[in-house]
């Protein structure tokens, strides 16, 4: 595809069927079913973890939970990242707690074996009395399957896993382009909640709660009217799903109540968008709707030379709209033209009414020098940062876990009270949320063994 193609338009994605899987609240409480998914969905997909900013010295290393299992990412010496289970290999004690460092290598605080960045087992004590000899160069950490895409580390515990650009399908092209590998977290904030994962990725997969939760609709609402900076329409979105499992909808950059006054003047936080490319708010009075084309074409004419140079590979609608993934299996993406809203849910170890739950987002590296990132509904960030931020763990009923998600969370928590009723029987799903169904379809697909062609 030319890269004039590329400005220009939205790659299609093949139409997909689902089929009437009713999705019973069993799925969400009951422990059997979080064992199958573990065993035959967690453990056969490829896994967003580690950011390789977050550790890009040799030696450097990151450790993320998943379930129940703490995965160890190291960077080697020659600059590739390898993933290794977090540990050890003589009594199973975990060989990190922390979240980052640095190590020259990693020794067990059980029987100080120690082992190098590439996994070998370097040292362990009274090594000429093992039966079966020096454990040395014969023990390794056990690795996985590791690649790095976007910025992002990914890892597979499947050892017979396709690539991971395979696995992604036409995501990879598509954010090839935003050189996402360069911008950096701004916010980072992560809660256990009380609910399933999935209850998570359900609300992500669909539109349809958003004048509801988020804009105070009523039954004598009109949806169609745009009442914030995202038009949630469902006649004006687009919906797709692609043939590997992963989704995208498309809500085009709406300003609506909140942009204007009573007397039609553009006030903020519209009027700054305007102002910082070169617009005049006065010029739009009551036509708000008209400033969006208006900012795409000043962004591509005028963001090349103020640094913002990936402008020049994205469609125009990527300038203003929202790109929405959910990337099977857990997490879920608002990616605007400058700022990446980062949602995933990870399982808890035993438990399938909690997960650990992360708001996090990342402004490109131009929005940031700016001292104006650009952001999405609900995003917060911290201005000026040389470096991504760290997490903060918060309690989710006594912090909020970030503007707007704080709505989600909250039906979150409800809904997960709804699934253990006997009274709910199944989904009555409207077209708009058929990609709910098209997850819970996956899921069962890797449960039974078969995967994604």
């Amino acid at each position: 595809m030319s890269e004039s193609t590329a400005r220009t338009e939205i790659e299609s994605w093949p139409e997909q069927e689902t089929g009437s899987h009713k999705i019973p609240g069993e799925r969400y409480t009951s422990r059997e079913f979080f064992d199958q998914e573990w065993e035959g969905m967690w453990t056969k997909v490829w896994l967003l973890l580690g950011r390789e900013s977050q550790f890009p010295n040799p030696g450097d290393w990151q450790m993320e939970y998943v379930g129940r299992e703490s995965i160890l990412m190291v960077r080697q010496t020659d600059g590739s990242v390898k993933a290794f289970y977090n540990v050890c290999q003589h009594r199973a004690n975990p060989l990190v707690d922390a979240p980052k460092g640095s190590v020259k290598r990693f020794v067990c605080k059980y029987h100080s074996w120690a082992f190098m960045p590439d996994g070998e087992l370097n040292f362990a004590p009274d090594k000429e009395s093992f039966p079966e000899g020096n454990p040395c160069g014969k023990m390794r950490l056990q690795e996985l399957a590791c690649e790095t895409f976007a910025g992002f580390v990914w890892v597979n515990m499947d050892k017979d896993c396709m690539s991971l650009k395979e696995y992604l399908g036409p995501i990879w092209d598509a954010w090839s382009r935003l050189d996402l590998e360069g911008w950096k977290r701004t916010m980072a904030r992560s809660a256990w909640l009380p609910c399933n994962w999935k209850v998570v990725l359900d609300n992500f997969n669909e539109s349809y709660h958003v004048p509801t939760v988020h804009q105070a609709a009523t039954p004598d609402t009109d949806r169609k009217k745009i009442r914030g900076n995202i038009d949630s329409y469902y006649k004006e979105t687009r919906f797709d799903l692609s043939d590997e499992g992963h989704n995208r909808m498309i809500m085009k950059g709406g300003f609506g109540v909140g942009s204007t006054d009573k007397e039609g003047n553009i006030i903020e936080p519209l009027a700054g968008q305007l102002t910082t490319w070169d617009l005049d708010p006065a010029d739009f009075k009551g036509r708000p709707e008209a400033t969006r084309e208006a900012l795409q074409e000043a962004k591509r004419r005028l963001g090349p030379e103020r640094g913002y140079s990936h402008y020049a590979k994205v469609p125009d609608e990527q300038l203003t709209d929202a790109f929405h993934y959910t990337i099977f299996p857990n997490f879920a993406v608002s990616v605007w033209s400058d700022g990446f809203h980062l949602l995933r849910a990870r399982p808890h170890y035993k438990d399938p009414e909690q997960c650990l739950f992360d708001n996090w987002w990342y402004s490109s590296p131009a929005s940031i020098e700016s001292g104006k990132p650009a952001r999405g509904a609900g995003a917060i960030g911290e201005l000026g940062v040389e470096e991504d931020v760290d997490v903060t763990m918060i309690d989710h009923r006594e912090e909020t876990i970030g503007p707007g998600i704080e709505e989600d969370v909250a039906v979150f928590i409800t809904q997960q009270q709804g699934f253990r009723s006997r009274g709910f029987k199944g989904v009555y799903l409207s077209e708009q949320e058929k990609r709910i169904r098209r997850y819970h379809e996956l899921i069962d697909e890797y449960i039974d063994g078969r995967r994604p062609k």
